[in-house]
């Protein structure tokens, strides 16, 4: 990965995690966060958090949402042990490691990193007869709650936060898009790939590879034109990372 230059297009938060892994390997980061995260406290959502005992299980697909799931929490002044009967799931590690800081642990993660398989794995193991909160953010995919309804479960959603597009940073992105040559753009959800289109204003030079987290990431950069794509094993900035090496070694090996 020695000096090859990688723009990072999530939130400027989440970023820096990124870039660091990056620089460990001797790439080159580019942080143009494209998106941008602000939590939402809406007076509808205030009787849930009132009745959170009600639930049996809690459903967070990221860590964004347990973020701002707390916050509200703590704004409502709702104690903690309302959380002695309630289970957790977690879409993911990094959502739980998001979820640990708050003195909570999950009770469920699936194997790999998505609504998808998150849907899946908890059928099989799990009762679908209590009631459920799913915690969202105004982006979510509607996976869980699409299956949730039509198995007839009762469920109920609350939205905490808002995924922005951060148009401040346009003219950065196309100031890089056109004076630096990328070898790889990094996308890690479906609206980054989203911003992304709607802030540019030149296409990609050729042999710019677009690296996705996951497969849904994956093919919202399909349809939004990008061919030439690359997805991790596994749905981390990790994999990301590694996937990007992998690439890399495949090329310089077949090159020789």
């Amino acid at each position: 990965m020695q000096d090859k230059k990688i723009l990072i297009t999530r939130e400027r938060k989440q970023a820096k995690a990124f870039s660091e892994k990056i620089m460990r390997f001797g790439g080159i980061p580019i942080e143009v966060p494209l998106l941008k995260i602000s939590c939402k406290e809406r007076e509808e959502d205030k009787t849930v958090f009132q009745t959170l005992s009600k639930y049996k299980w809690i459903f967070f697909t990221s860590a964004n949402g347990v973020e701002c799931f707390f916050q509200l929490l703590k704004n409502y002044k709702i104690s903690s042990g309302v959380f002695k009967h309630i289970r957790i799931a977690v879409v993911g590690h990094k959502t739980e490691e998001v979820l640990k800081n708050y003195g909570y642990h999950a009770d469920f993660i699936p194997t790999i990193y998505s609504a998808d398989q998150m849907v899946n794995e908890f059928v099989n193991n799990f009762a679908l007869k209590d009631p459920f909160l799913l915690v969202r953010g105004n982006r979510s995919r509607n996976v869980l709650p699409d299956f949730f309804s039509r198995l007839g479960i009762e469920f109920d959603t609350v939205e905490v936060y808002e995924t922005l597009y951060n148009d401040e940073v346009a003219d950065k992105l196309n100031d890089v898009l056109m004076n630096q040559q990328l070898d790889f753009i990094t996308f890690t959800s479906p609206s980054t790939v989203d911003a992304f289109i709607k802030m540019r204003n030149r296409i990609l030079m050729d042999g710019t590879i677009c690296v996705c987290i996951g497969t849904t990431t994956q093919q919202r950069a399909t349809e939004a034109g990008f061919n030439d794509t690359i997805t991790p094993d596994i749905f981390t900035i990790e994999g990301m990372v590694n996937c990007m090496k992998d690439y890399i070694e495949r090329i310089e090996y077949h090159g020789k």
